[in-house]
């Protein structure tokens, strides 16, 4: 892990010695580089973030993103996932902050994979959700 990065803040890190691949660059998601890129600040109920122009342009449109599916149940299909940046199965990666998620609900079924999954839907940017969530898709379709 790069010196001075907290573990549970940033992107997450992928590391070379990782057996998974990491994301395949494409053109047609949102990169996690422009979500992992924000501010944050501490007030009474918590750490809030402070999301950038950039962020706040992707609210309420429709997006693509591509990442790692964690599951939020034991089925082989999945409507209601998250998507980070780096594998949460890969013991040599650490785990980034909520900027490195993105809550899915799909619209139709999504398959589980240990592959990287890309899904389009309404992108909501969140300023106080209450599982400390930044991002969300909902009305997500699979996209290959």
């Amino acid at each position: 892990m790069p010196s001075g990065m907290a573990s549970g803040s940033g992107a997450g890190y992928h590391s070379p010695n990782s057996p998974i691949a990491p994301l395949p660059q494409r053109n047609d998601v949102v990169p996690w580089s422009v979500l992992t890129d924000l501010t944050k600040k501490t007030t009474k109920d918590g750490i809030l973030p402070v999301f950038n122009a950039a962020q706040k342009g992707l609210d309420k449109t429709t997006q693509r993103i591509q990442g790692f599916m964690v599951p939020l149940d034991a089925k082989p299909t999945q409507t209601h996932f998250i998507l980070t940046s780096v594998p949460l199965t890969c013991s040599f990666c650490t785990p980034g902050g909520p900027e490195s998620m993105v809550e899915v609900k799909a619209k139709t079924p999504v398959r589980y994979s240990l592959e990287p999954v890309v899904v389009e839907g309404k992108f909501t940017v969140l300023t106080n959700d209450q599982y400390g969530l930044y991002y969300r898709v909902v009305d997500a379709v699979p996209v290959k």
